[in-house]
């Protein structure tokens, strides 16, 4: 990815990101999903821009996901009429937005207890009904029912409430086998079919493995949201090469120490300290044998013991971030620009929206 010349560069630490990359792997995304019959429904948390939801949209996404009710209203305030919420909604306050929300736009959520049932039945009764779909652990061991029959039961539980709907199923895998995966929808599916509760839709996710994601599958529908960056994490797991990582995070060297370690103006608050199961907080593109072993809020401590180049102070180096969507929501704006050229800068419309 070429940058854009010294004198154009914003002040570090900022994040540039490259949008004939980003357009190229929305573009890749929705050509595998179109042809595996797979509806595609782009997870937002990576970018929280309306400029790319609106690409994601014009490429042939179904429609969005968010996080975070907050979040859905930025992009509902925005024009967009389709949006699934794949998290637990509680709380008065929640709900009352919810159901605003749900005035302007289809908007469906997830459950995985009885108690965010019962809020959201409270909340709807009356009304329009709202689509909930089960949310299913299917390996990642974070929310999730646990088992097919658990699945059931709840699925019979939304369906006899007042004010809800049934629609599916839900999950994010992790790094379970695909195989458990399937065989825990595929029996989740019979058995609300035989509760007469038919699974409108199968939605599952996940940029680590979209692109072993082959079809032929109970999942009709697919939700991924780093694919349109990249990072070193995805680099790592052989899920993309360094080519199709499109944000990077420009540093400044301001010190060297000494000759084994450099500290970056990129710390905490910049990179995240997000380890994604590696050692170090992130990449130098330029430097590679480089390792950013340590960070507090505003440094970044590298080792440069491994690297046969040293940068200088006062140099600018990109840092390939190992979680870019962390990234996204630690600047209030990023940097786009079209292989070197065009430099502009977007504000990121759904910062903070994290409630």
């Amino acid at each position: 990815m070429p940058l854009p010349a010294a004198a154009d560069l914003p002040e570090t630490p900022a994040v540039l990101i490259d949008e004939r990359i980003a357009l190229r792997n929305i573009a890749e995304a929705q050509a595998r999903f179109d042809a595996l019959g797979v509806t595609l429904r782009p997870h937002i948390k990576t970018h929280k821009l309306i400029h790319f939801a609106r690409a994601q949209r014009a490429a042939g996404a179904a429609g969005l996901t968010c996080q975070k009710t907050s979040e859905a209203e930025v992009f509902v305030d925005a024009g967009f009429d389709d949006i699934l919420i794949t998290y637990n909604i509680l709380g008065p306050a929640k709900l009352e937005r919810l159901v605003a929300l749900a005035r302007r736009a289809r908007v469906r959520v997830v459950a995985d207890n009885a108690e965010v049932v019962a809020g959201l039945s409270a909340a709807f009764a009356g009304k329009a009904p709202l689509t909930v779909l089960v949310e299913c652990d299917t390996g990642h061991g974070r929310c999730g029912v646990q088992s097919p029959e658990a699945a059931a039961a709840l699925a019979g539980r939304i369906a006899d409430s007042p004010g809800l709907a049934f629609g599916g199923l839900m999950t994010y895998p992790g790094p379970a086998a695909p195989e458990k995966v399937e065989a825990f929808l595929s029996a989740a599916k019979a058995l609300c079919a035989a509760a007469g509760l038919p699974c409108q839709t199968i939605t599952s996710g996940g940029t680590p493995a979209m692109k072993q994601f082959a079809g032929r599958s109970v999942i009709t529908e697919y939700r991924p949201g780093t694919y349109i960056y990249n990072d070193r994490s995805l680099v790592t797991r052989g899920a993309c090469t360094l080519d199709d990582c499109a944000l990077v995070v420009l540093a400044t060297v301001v010190s060297r120490p000494t000759e084994t370690r450099a500290i970056i103006d990129a710390g905490s608050k910049t990179l995240s300290s997000d380890l994604m199961g590696m050692t170090g907080y992130g990449m130098l593109r330029e430097y590679p044998g480089a390792a950013i072993v340590g960070l507090s809020e505003e440094h970044g401590m590298v080792d440069l013991a491994g690297s046969a180049g040293k940068p200088r102070v006062g140099e600018v180096v990109a840092v390939i971030p190992n979680h870019a969507c962390v990234v996204t929501n630690l600047f209030d704006r990023v940097w786009l620009h079209q292989g070197g050229q065009n430099l502009r800068p977007m504000r990121v419309d759904a910062r903070g929206t994290v409630f």
